[in-house]
């Protein structure tokens, strides 16, 4: 019996330390190649999205203009699309942010037509490149 044992564990190998370290090289040389492009797809998903939010927004504002024969102006900002007005509509429930968390910036009368709406992209602030760059309505 003690035999049967002896043999048992010696057939029974596992892996050395140099098997381990090539195995966990492999995987983080296939983790570097692979998460730059993770990353780069969340970005992208981030400014869809914050276009697609713009959208929305730019669709509540006509709706407003078509009321009230005017969009709202900078000072009067995106609010109102939010309060009830003397008619007691409102034109969207809540003020959806960018992406990053930040508020939509809204000009009328704007530069680039009736209205502008703007997001400053990742880094929050105006200018920048890349994920960064602002995100405009036109």
């Amino acid at each position: 019996m003690r035999q049967l044992e002896t043999r048992y564990l010696k057939e029974q190998r596992g892996f050395t330390l140099l098997e381990l370290m090539v195995v966990l090289v492999i995987i983080g040389v296939l983790a570097a190649i692979v998460a730059p492009r993770f990353i780069d797809r969340a970005d992208e998903a981030k400014v869809e999205a914050t276009r697609a939010q713009m959208s929305g927004i730019g669709q509540a504002l006509k709706l407003y203009r078509l009321h009230n024969s005017r969009y709202p102006t900078s000072s009067e900002g995106l609010a109102v699309l939010i309060s009830s007005g003397k008619d007691g509509r409102r034109y969207m429930d809540s003020l959806p942010k960018d992406a990053w968390g930040n508020d939509f910036i809204y000009l009328s009368p704007g530069v680039h037509g009736d209205f502008d709406l703007l997001s400053y992209g990742g880094d929050g602030r105006s200018g920048g490149s890349g994920f960064d760059a602002d995100i405009g309505n036109w």
